[in-house]
């Protein structure tokens, strides 16, 4: 762990043998966890905890203040987890007063340049394609893909085996399992592929798509959606997850996409 040309404070606690290269600086307050490879050039700022197991490259800063204007300097943290990739320049800031930390959490794959702003909930296995920018407060849930040039307002989140095209703009909530493109951003079916890779099976699938034309192909409203599928469908867990996404959504959800 020694490494001359790297300044590591007293008070940090890393783990023996954690791979820390030339002109890292990790401050104090700082936890790192076993088997944990920090690239040259990696910045690490109070109130940082990471697990496991992550390789950090390099030029990455992580535990930087944040960029909001309402943070008085309140102590808050950021937190993430184990087995995570987090490539170069890639920015993760702390909490503020609002929820109190940024949370990353197990085997999420963070490309080159992404910022992941205050306060914000990424779950696990996620995928954020080179450039994502996540405002404040964006919650990600577990399997999410985001493609590259990617910008989501603040406030908004994305579901479970939700998959992203390329340059979006993100305004809206994106429920669970579900494609996602065009401009304004859109409904552009089931992320079918994307299941599958996970073991669901074509009858799980069909039971999406269903869901899914009762929310966006029938002419209805979300509320009138809800309760036709509530009154109509089977409980299964995947309905649950759509339905308790739907409930608990602030912002509303995207549109369908309707060609000409």
């Amino acid at each position: 762990m020694k490494q001359p040309l790297a300044y590591v404070h007293s008070d940090a606690k890393v783990a023996d043998n954690v791979v820390i290269e030339p002109f890292v600086s990790i401050d104090h307050d700082v936890i790192i966890g076993e088997g944990t490879r920090i690239g040259s050039g990696v910045t690490i700022l109070p109130g940082t905890r990471i697990g496991k197991n992550c390789n950090i490259f390099p030029g990455a800063v992580i535990g930087a203040i944040p960029q909001d204007l309402k943070f008085k300097g309140e102590y808050t943290t950021v937190e993430i987890g184990d087995n995570n990739t987090i490539r170069e320049f890639v920015t993760i800031n702390r909490g503020t007063s609002s929820k109190g930390k940024t949370v990353v959490g197990d085997s999420n794959l963070i490309m080159a340049y992404v910022h992941v702003a205050h306060d914000c909930k990424l779950g696990s296995n996620i995928i954020l394609g080179n450039n994502t920018q996540l405002a404040g407060e964006v919650i990600v849930d577990d399997w999410a893909i985001i493609s590259g040039l990617t910008g989501v307002h603040q406030f908004c989140r994305i579901g479970t085996h939700v998959m992203i095209g390329g340059g979006a703009r993100v305004r809206k909530d994106v429920p669970p399992f579900i494609k996602a493109s065009r401009e304004p951003l859109s409904y552009v079916g089931i992320n079918s592929i994307g299941l599958r890779r996970r073991n669901y099976t074509n009858m799980k699938i069909r039971e999406v798509q269903d869901i899914y034309r009762y929310i966006y192909q029938k002419g209805l409203n979300v509320t009138q959606a809800v309760e036709i599928i509530e009154a109509e469908m089977p409980a299964t867990p995947e309905r649950d997850e759509v339905l308790l996404f739907l409930k608990d959504s602030k912002r509303g959800i995207i549109r369908g996409y309707f060609p000409d």
